[in-house]
């Protein structure tokens, strides 16, 4: 009888254990209507790449207002992802092995002096949840008053996984 409760105990325990270990491969739980996944879980000892803080590349050096610099919202969100793909592809990764985004949205001016996060979320879609590249990154969004170059209205952090034959 008391060998079968030691047992008993045993697998409650294991089960238990087994419930909260890590996961064995990337999980990124995602609601089908929502363009982006709650979280990320990492399998134990899996290799990361954080990139720093992305900025737009200039459209037009001689543009007098900042759209005309750098573009809106949007424009900067495409750029800003573009040299962050540049920069993954040149450690061995790419755009579908990016699991997390932290995002910085500058009031623009010329929208009432609010973040444009419709622009942000079209250049999102353009690089993730779509059919070229369906991953649902897990991201933060923030509004923020401004960023470090007052021609900036984006500012974006990736978080990529190395894929396991890295």
């Amino acid at each position: 009888m008391k060998t079968r409760f030691v047992a008993s105990l045993f697998a409650a325990l294991f089960s238990a254990l087994l419930a909260n270990a890590a996961p064995t491969r990337i999980t990124m739980p995602a609601e089908a209507s929502s363009p982006i996944s709650a979280g990320v879980g990492l399998p134990a000892g899996r290799a990361l790449f954080w990139t720093s803080g992305t900025v737009p590349a200039p459209l037009n050096k001689d543009g007098k207002t900042v759209h005309e610099r750098f573009g809106d919202t949007y424009a900067q969100g495409v750029s800003a992802l573009k040299n962050i793909a540049h920069v993954l592809v040149e450690q061995g990764l790419s755009m579908k092995d990016v699991v997390y985004l932290r995002v910085y949205v500058a009031s623009d001016l010329e929208k009432d002096g609010k973040p444009d996060f419709p622009g942000w979320f079209k250049a999102y879609g353009e690089f993730f949840n779509n059919e070229k590249n369906p991953i649902k990154t897990a991201r933060s969004t923030v509004g923020v008053s401004a960023l470090v170059s007052s021609d900036w209205l984006i500012e974006i952090e990736a978080f990529a996984a190395y894929p396991l034959d890295k």
